[in-house]
């Protein structure tokens, strides 16, 4: 991945004391994930361009998570990581102009505090919400955005546009502030961090935000998307960022508390992840409206009740959100998740308090790894099985396959399927593409009632279909679910 900065400020060579970077050399810095290089492509009194450009491990940025959570998903090693800017450029970005960033300047201490022409260019970087997004966010900190969408493949063009886009910008402006514009808005607009999100980055995203963020239009959507969603963090930025102009911490973000014990009022990680883009909402409007994650969960939690299941399996549990919001309810006697992924496992553990559970909680509760495409006894002896937000991130191919596990093997008397309504995606204004990178797929309305159809009359099933969230007269539920039930005799 790469990034360029341009000067024409004569002497344009003076970017070099600015960045600390002599344009006459090479030099390499070890990042735990990678290298990262800055070279001159060209450098003279009239222009001067530097170039960062980071060579992403794919290997070491899975090592570098820590070997006590491995997740063995083939995602984590093949990826965009090693060609788009992200959060990883944004990290190399900061340690390499850790000086420059800061302002600081000891060979010509007049520099940092002058504004110089400037343009920034990245080939590719992901955007979530296309060119439109990336305008928004930087035109209002007096930036000229050129920003264009990246064909899927040029050779076939009809496939249309990648969630990727061509980024310049040109402005004047303190190389310091550009620099503290990328650092922020670049996970921003990928919508993802490599890395945990530690409380420690509000610290950060204050200080690189100071003199422009408290001020943005968007300083909601900025603040969301840097800390992942999490927010009780988000809220704790807003409220010291409130703090730097008039507005107050209600008119910024809702009351939504991620940090609290899974199933009680935390925000499904996992389905934020997903953009449901609710929660791009501006702030006025997100206290008026609840989160579709949640939404959907207490949806499943209400027709488990109304079916009277008093054992549940939850059949690709991620962080442990619905296992925990079920041992929040008594009349749930037994409750197990299942997951692919250790590492969703060890974190629906820390999620839900697991070395602190009351033994008669504990006594009620089973977490196991396992797929979803291989029958499995564990799987067996269920009131109701829930695959909520599963199907869409299995491979068509291998649908048979779980079909078979589930309706054919496992055969609990009630399975609830809930799955993103494709139809509704046109409602979401900034939305390219599917609501998630690892979505296989997204059906129709018409679409899953027939896989649902078909699937139910195999295995001796029966199927009725509720709407999930609004229900548009015109496009339908954002979610959609499926309520099978056994049929007595099978």
């Amino acid at each position: 991945m790469l990034l360029t900065i341009t000067t024409t400020a004569r002497p344009a060579t003076d970017l070099g004391f600015l960045l600390h970077k002599h344009p006459e050399r090479v030099q390499e810095f070890g990042q735990s994930f990678g290298t990262a290089r800055v070279f001159y492509p060209e450098a003279d009194d009239e222009r001067c361009t530097a170039a960062l450009m980071l060579e992403v491990d794919p290997i070491a940025l899975v090592r570098s998570r820590g070997k006590s959570s491995p997740d063995f998903s083939l995602s984590q090693y093949v990826n965009d990581r090693p060609y788009a800017a992200s959060s990883l450029l944004a990290v190399a970005l900061a340690d390499v102009f850790r000086t420059a960033r800061a302002g600081r300047c000891k060979a010509r201490p007049e520099l940092p505090g002058t504004p110089l022409p400037l343009e920034l260019r990245l080939p590719a970087l992901p955007c979530r919400g296309g060119p439109e997004l990336a305008a928004r966010l930087f035109e209002p900190l007096g930036w000229e955005v050129d920003a264009q969408a990246l064909p899927l493949d040029e050779g076939f063009p009809e496939w249309g546009e990648s969630r990727y886009v061509r980024l310049t910008l040109r402005g004047t402006a303190r190389l310091a502030d550009a620099l503290n514009h990328l650092y922020v808005l670049l996970p921003v607009l990928d919508d993802g961090k490599h890395y945990w999100i530690a409380p420690d980055e509000v610290d950060k995203l204050i200080r690189a935000g100071e003199g422009w963020l408290h001020g943005h239009p968007d300083r909601g959507l900025i603040t969301r998307r840097y800390l992942g969603r999490r927010w009780a963090l988000a809220r704790t930025a807003l409220a010291r960022l409130a703090e730097l102009g008039d507005e107050t911490e209600e008119e910024l973000e809702p009351a939504v508390e991620e940090d609290a014990p899974a199933g009680e009022t935390a925000a499904d990680e996992a389905a934020a992840a997903e953009a449901e883009v609710q929660g791009e909402a501006s702030p006025e409007e997100a206290t008026k409206r609840k989160p579709l994650n949640i939404t959907r969960r207490e949806a499943v939690l209400a027709k488990l009740e109304e079916l009277g299941a008093v054992s549940v399996i939850d059949l690709g549990c991620g962080q442990g959100e619905l296992v925990g919001a079920l041992l929040g309810r008594p009349r749930f006697a037994r409750v197990s998740g299942m997951d692919v992924s250790s590492m969703a496992l060890t974190i629906a553990a820390r999620k839900l308090r697991l070395d602190r559970m009351p033994d008669s909680k504990r006594a009620r509760l089973t977490l196991f790894q396992g797929a979803l495409t291989y029958t499995d006894k564990r799987l067996s002896g269920y009131d109701a099985g829930v695959l909520m937000e599963v199907i869409e991130h299995v491979d068509p191919p291998r649908l048979a396959a779980l079909e078979n596990v589930v309706f054919g093997h496992a055969r609990p008397w009630h399975v609830l399927v809930t799955t993103p309504n494709i139809e509704y995606n046109v409602r979401y204004e900034f939305l390219t593409g599917l609501r998630h990178r690892d979505h296989r797929f997204e059906w129709t309305r018409a679409e899953f009632a027939a896989w649902a159809t078909r699937v139910a009359g195999e295995y001796g099933y029966h199927v009725a279909f509720e709407p999930v969230g609004d229900d548009d007269p015109e496009v339908g539920p954002p979610t959609q679910m499926g309520v099978f039930t056994r049929d007595q005799r099978s």
